[in-house]
This record gives C-alpha cells, sequence and structure tokens, in this order.
C-alpha cells in the first residue's frame, strides 16, 4: 500500500496554508497514496510564537478551518489523513486563548475523527544564535497515543504510534506506545516535525532511522522544509523508512512529496530474521 509524507513551506497566512494542504493530500491521494501525512504546524508559521494562540481550535470542532479542512479532505479522497499539528484550546479556557496544546488529528476516510495525540515534549533550545522555546504557548500532552487504521481493499491494518518533532529524542516514548498490554507492536511510527536547520542537519535522519530500527516499525516523518516568510529555516528531508532502517523515500526541501509502498510482509520478514523485540531483557 502507499503513504506519503507531504513536505510544505508554511507561511503566516492561514487559509493559504490551508489550502496548499488540501492541494498535497488531492495531489498523495491521485498518485494512489492511501495514508497521507501533513508536517507539524503545517497550517501556520507566524512571525511570533503566539501567533497561534489567536487561531486555537475546539477539540472535535469540524466547523472550525483547520479541522473542518482536514476531515473535508479525508472524506473526498477517501484517504486516511494524519493531520499534521494544530493549535488545540486548553479545556476549559476562554478564549482568546493563552496557551495551547500542539495536537495531531488523525481523520478516517469518512471524515470521522479516530484519534488525536497532544505533543509531550516541549521543544526548547538556545546555541547564543538560535533560540526556541516551546513551553512559553504551548501545554504539554500528559498521554503517548496510538490508532489502528482500517486499510481495507485486503490489505492489513496498521497500528500506528504517533508523535511530533522534540519526541523523536525520546526513545522511551516509541516503547511504550509499541508494548502496550495486549497489543501488538507498531507496524507505523508518524513523526509530523518543523526541525530547525541546525538540528536537522545534524540528528534528523539519524533519529528517524534509530527508531525505525529499534522499533522494527516503519516511519513517516512529514517535515517542514525550507525558508519561511517568518525567516526561519527548517530542516525538511521529508522521508519513509522501512523496518531495517533503509529510506525508501525523501524530498530534501521544499514543497512536495515522499511517498512509498510499504508492505507489511517486509515487517514479517525483518522481525523473524532478527527477533530483537522478543529479546528484550528490561
Amino acid at each position: 500500500m502507499k503513504i506519503a509524507a507531504i513536505q510544505m513551506v508554511s507561511g503566516t497566512q492561514l487559509q493559504a496554508n490551508l489550502d496548499r494542504a488540501r492541494h498535497w493530500i488531492e495531489q498523495a491521494a491521485a498518485q494512489g497514496a492511501r495514508l497521507v501525512s501533513l508536517p507539524e504546524y503545517f497550517c501556520l508559521m507566524g512571525h511570533h510564537d503566539g501567533d497561534k494562540l489567536a487561531f486555537a481550535e475546539r477539540a472535535g470542532d469540524l466547523e472550525a478551518p483547520i479541522q473542518g479542512m482536514l476531515s473535508r479532505a479525508a472524506r473526498d479522497t477517501g484517504t486516511w489523513v494524519l493531520g499534521g499539528t494544530l493549535p488545540m484550546a486548553l479545556e476549559g479556557q476562554a478564549a482568546p486563548a493563552e496557551r495551547v496544546r500542539n495536537t495531531t488529528c488523525v481523520f478516517a476516510p469518512d471524515g470521522t475523527l479516530a484519534a488525536r495525540y497532544d505533543k509531550l515534549h516541549l521543544f526548547r533550545y538556545d546555541n547564543g544564535r538560535e533560540h526556541y522555546d516551546e513551553g512559553r504557548v504551548l501545554e504539554a500532552g500528559d498521554t503517548p497515543s496510538t490508532v489502528t487504521v482500517h486499510m481495507g481493499r485486503g490489505d492489513a491494518d496498521l497500528r500506528i504510534g504517533l508523535s511530533v518533532c522534540y519526541d523523536l529524542r525520546f526513545p522511551e516514548l516509541y516503547r511504550a506506545m509499541s508494548f502496550q498490554p495486549g497489543q501488538p507492536p507498531l507496524d507505523l511510527i508518524s513523526v509530523p516535525a518543523a526541525f530547525t536547520y541546525t538540528t536537522g542537519q545534524a540528528h534528523w535522519e539519524l533519529l528517524l532511522r534509530a527508531r525505525a530500527v529499534e522499533n522494527q516499525a516503519f516511519v513517516i516523518a512529514a517535515a517542514q522544509g525550507g525558508q519561511h516568510e517568518n525567516g526561519r529555516r527548517t530542516w525538511g528531508h521529508s522521508m519513509i523508512i522501512d523496518p531495517w532502517g533503509e529510506v525508501l523515500a525523501r524530498v530534501p526541501e521544499g514543497e512536495g512529496l515522499a511517498i512509498a509502498d510499504i508492505d507489511p510482509l517486509r515487517l514479517k520478514q525483518v522481525r523473524t530474521q532478527l527477533p530483537a523485540l522478543n529479546h528484550r531483557r528490561l
């Protein structure tokens, strides 16, 4: 089955970003992808961290611009949509929002919400030239989240572990998702991201391939990739990786699709030849 990671270079205008996201979802579906992923902050890369607060949406509000577009795009194209991230209002908080969660919403092919994940780990970085602190406007999530997607057409279901960007540096998150009681290991790990150029150049591919190898799972990593209107430069290199760590598809920089066939038989082959998941001692 084909899956696609969408790479974007999102700007400061919400509707323009939503239109580009819809375009790429349609392009991926036209090329046969049945599951597509958008990058982190696909809907807005503002001039300031606080800009996203004005666009916070209530959970489950399919009349809201961002969730509404994702739901309609999934339904209209008949694909599973891993909706990058959007600013989700906190329960019980009055508008305007003072803090939000950075939330992934997964939509089924009928347009219904299938899963939600709030980013657990908040990025902070300061090398003397670049300064980032997501905690200024974001509240961290508190619960790992997985979703089983039913692909149909005779294809096997996929158990997907949801994560976002900086989560990639915390391997215990993926172990926790992969070994939940009564559940099989993950088939696919999702990592929508907006890695900085500096940290991405150093660690992005290294960490993605490590997560694929140690969990013997496919990885889909949709990223922001280029020079943004707000002056920020993101690393890009959206990719799809197989459970042996092989990169199956990649978009280095600029908008585009990393699209690849993933085969459940490949999972079985890797796990049979090297049964490392069964050899854990701790």
